[in-house]
């Protein structure tokens, strides 16, 4: 039997990001969000979406950059906290004990704790309602050697990745791995 709900974004689980930015002065800012996905390949870009009025939608609709840093498991509690502070009035590399690190090609800094950090472009802004899309075009992506197997992919146990599910408002770590691209064709 199935019980229908009001309509809200039950897609689950959504990678948790640790978005970094900067305001008028080149302050470096951190927001959680799990709003975030790929949203194309070639060339490769990422879509995230703040709220109006959280501080960090000014700072990325400002300098038309960002950096979406993976958090691993480990740092749950501390992705949470960067989630519910303000940067308004917290220094949240400061708060958490976190390491800023130059990026290549932007202004905002990439969270060394993180094991996967991507410097992003904004490309196009759209306004969608409650939240603004930010669709930024990726220009460097970087990757802790820690978690590289062989051609630069990745050691998902030793990443550790965070996810989050709406609807039930929880944090979770993944499982194991139960097929990879194409099995069911027979690819390797």
């Amino acid at each position: 039997m199935r019980r229908s709900l009001p309509p809200t974004p039950m897609l689950f689980p959504t990678p948790v990001v640790l978005v970094t930015c900067v305001d008028e002065a080149e302050k470096p800012n951190i927001i959680t969000l799990a709003w975030a996905g790929v949203v194309n390949s070639d060339p490769p870009m990422i879509g995230i979406s703040i709220r109006p009025e959280r501080y960090s939608h000014h700072c990325v609709r400002r300098s038309r950059e960002f950096v979406v840093n993976l958090p691993s498991a480990e740092m749950v509690r501390k992705v949470d906290a960067c989630g519910v502070l303000s940067g308004k009035e917290t220094d949240k590399f400061a708060a958490m004990g976190w390491k800023p690190v130059p990026a290549q090609k932007v202004k905002t800094p990439l969270i060394d704790e993180c094991p996967v950090q991507m410097e992003c472009q904004v490309r196009e802004i759209i306004s969608l309602g409650s939240h603004d899309l930010f669709l930024g075009e990726i220009v460097a992506l970087h990757v802790k050697e820690e978690i590289q197997k062989e051609k630069g992919r990745i050691d998902i146990p030793k990443a550790l990745p965070l996810v989050f599910c709406p609807g039930a408002n929880e944090y979770w770590n993944l499982g194991h791995c139960i097929g990879h691209y194409g099995f069911t064709k027979g690819k390797p």
